[in-house]
């Protein structure tokens, strides 16, 4: 147990920095973004085939000894990166800028009151106020997937394999819909693209019992699903990193990381008591009218955040 804290505490901290790191760099960029992201689902997908393939050839040391030599590569990889400076300095004699280098001490890992009450009053930003909420709707549809999804696929006899099947295809498609995220943010609007794309996914997902159980049916809504997906999570990103600025970029990944905590703490529950109270199938209706309820005050949202944007823009100097 002890074991696992610390490797969640590890993965935590590395998902955390790894998105504050590319969003400095990348200064928000939803193409960047959408590779980032592009990446890291295409390495939670072929991970697991590796190690089980070396678990298979050669024993648990082969496909741990795999894990640590995962381990050191990143590892490399970090020292190679370019450090990230908190705060922009002043200006040389020579016009150029001098920047403060972020260098880690032990008081920094103790946790200050000051720093969570700047990080929850990037709230009051109408973008990340908006970001939020999707995100948060789009959790609890990954919670669907995860708890009742399974549930209701076992009840209706798939085997093993062909749910494997359903999520690998999710995952697939989460990866190449990330690539179409820069994209998406030039053609439309941003804010819209993202309340819409999660919309059509909560409906997507709670429709599952209507699909009647045919297999080429649930395969199409998760090739549809993960790709829409896949292109509001960079987009999300994206909007969250333009909206606070480069110094603020790890207050905003914590913050969005809390929210994803909370919609995994509260979500399971609540669905657990509904399928309790009524049947499997019926909690997804539920569920769906529920998540489409709160969707109506983040149109509201949406609405502020389209309009504190245009106010934002400056215009072009000629």
């Amino acid at each position: 147990m002890l074991l696992q804290v610390v490797n969640g505490g590890a993965l935590s901290f590395g998902w955390s920095g790894s998105q504050t790191l590319i969003a400095q760099l990348t200064e928000g960029d939803a193409e960047h973004l959408g590779r980032f992201n592009f990446f890291a689902r295409i390495g939670t997908t072929i991970a697991p085939i590796i190690v089980g393939a070396a678990w298979d050839l050669g024993g648990a040391w082969p496909a741990y000894l795999i894990g640590v030599a995962w381990g050191m590569l990143l590892t490399l990889a970090l020292l190679r990166a370019p450090e990230a400076y908190l705060a922009p300095g002043g200006q040389t004699g020579t016009g150029q800028s001098q920047h403060r280098w972020s260098r880690f001490q032990l008081r920094d890992a103790l946790p200050r009151v000051s720093d969570y009450i700047a990080c929850f009053s990037l709230v009051a930003i109408p973008a990340v106020a908006m970001t939020l909420a999707i995100f948060f709707l789009r959790n609890a549809g990954n919670g669907i997937q995860f708890s009742l999804y399974v549930v209701y696929l076992k009840q209706i006899n798939l085997s093993g394999t062909t749910i494997g099947v359903l999520f690998s295809a999710i995952e697939i498609m989460s990866a190449l819909g990330s690539l179409f995220a820069g994209r998406a943010m030039r053609i439309g609007n941003p804010q819209r693209t993202m309340l819409s794309g999660t919309v059509l996914s909560i409906l997507l997902i709670c429709a599952t019992p209507l699909l009647g159980g045919v297999f080429v049916l649930l395969l199409l809504a998760q090739i549809v699903r993960g790709w829409l997906q896949g292109v509001v999570q960079p987009m999300i990103f994206s909007v969250q990193a333009k909206a606070v600025g480069r110094y603020r970029q790890g207050a905003v990944v914590g913050l969005r990381q809390t929210m994803n905590r909370l919609s995994s703490i509260v979500i399971p529950p609540v669905m657990g008591a509904i399928a309790d109270w009524w049947s499997v199938t019926a909690s997804f209706v539920v569920l769906g009218g529920f998540l489409l309820l709160m969707c109506i005050p983040i149109v509201r949202l949406t609405r502020r955040a389209a309009a504190s944007a245009i106010a934002n823009e400056v215009p072009e100097v000629t």
